[in-house]
């Protein structure tokens, strides 16, 4: 049953751990090379948190998910409890980043792209909890959704911006 054990994952948690980590330093690169014109656009700085909080995510999913001989149904409390903040305070920022005259289009890809990073991790640590709906598999899903959408958000940070 490799949906809910991590025997087997290591390697998948491992890189992703690595993957997370070089992705969060390259978002503080954009971030510092940017930050007077990031900090111009009372959006950016918002689209930049929810960035490093998917990144952090991501990371510490990975790193739960090294912890040897624990039971699933042990990450998936963990998950959910680093997961649901995860999802939680973006979706905040979110509801209070729409400014008059703003393109629609610019909210609901970052509520979209948030979404489709945070709901397949949160459904692994719920699958986990009750041991049935698809487990580990989810953290996949996630975690390639979530590295898009924090490159899409860098790509704005870095060189949307200058436009």
């Amino acid at each position: 049953m490799h949906a809910y054990s991590t025997a087997g994952w290591e390697n998948f948690f491992v890189a992703e751990v690595g993957a997370a980590a070089a992705l969060t330093g390259l978002l503080f690169v954009a971030v510092s090379i940017n930050l007077a014109k990031i900090l111009e656009n009372p959006q950016l700085p918002g689209r930049a948190g929810e960035s490093l909080l998917i990144l952090m995510g991501v990371l510490a999913t990975a790193t739960l998910g090294l912890v040897p001989g624990q039971p699933s149904a042990t990450l998936g409390v963990e998950l959910l409890g680093v997961l649901v903040p995860v999802w939680t305070f973006p979706m905040l920022l979110q509801a209070r980043a729409r400014l008059p005259g703003m393109p629609a289009r610019w909210t609901w890809t970052r509520v979209l792209s948030h979404q489709t990073a945070t709901l397949p991790m949160l459904t692994a640590g719920a699958s986990l909890c009750v041991g049935a709906g698809g487990g580990l598999y989810w953290l996949v899903v996630g975690t390639i959704f979530s590295f898009s959408a924090a490159v899409l958000n860098a790509w704005v940070l870095l060189i949307e911006i200058q436009r």
